[in-house]
């Protein structure tokens, strides 16, 4: 008894194509990304970490579907102008939402 798939339209635009956010091929590139990632996601803009811990000469990767990729900027840039201290504030906020 397999139901039918739906038959839904697909996006063929271009926009869900991921693109490049950040890349670095230095020694703490995957905690950049990590951190990258972790603000985009805070923000609600889906990304994906690229990279391979294993290979440490190949570059890390953030990546962001190309219609999230202006704000996705703008996110960053504002939490580069926030600084550390703004950081541990978010954390905290979020750590007493979750209690």
């Amino acid at each position: 008894m397999d139901e039918e798939p739906k038959n839904e339209a697909l996006d063929t635009s271009h926009d869900l194509d991921t693109v490049v956010l950040f890349s670095s091929s230095k020694r703490d590139a995957e905690m950049q990304a990590i951190a990258i990632h972790s603000i985009l996601e805070a923000n609600g803009i889906p990304s994906v970490v690229m990279g391979d811990s294993v290979i440490p000469v190949l570059a890390f990767e953030v990546r962001v579907a190309r219609a999230d990729l202006e704000e996705a900027r703008r996110v960053l840039t504002e939490a580069e102008a926030a600084g550390p201290a703004a950081a541990d504030e978010a954390e905290a906020a979020s750590e007493e939402k979750n209690t």
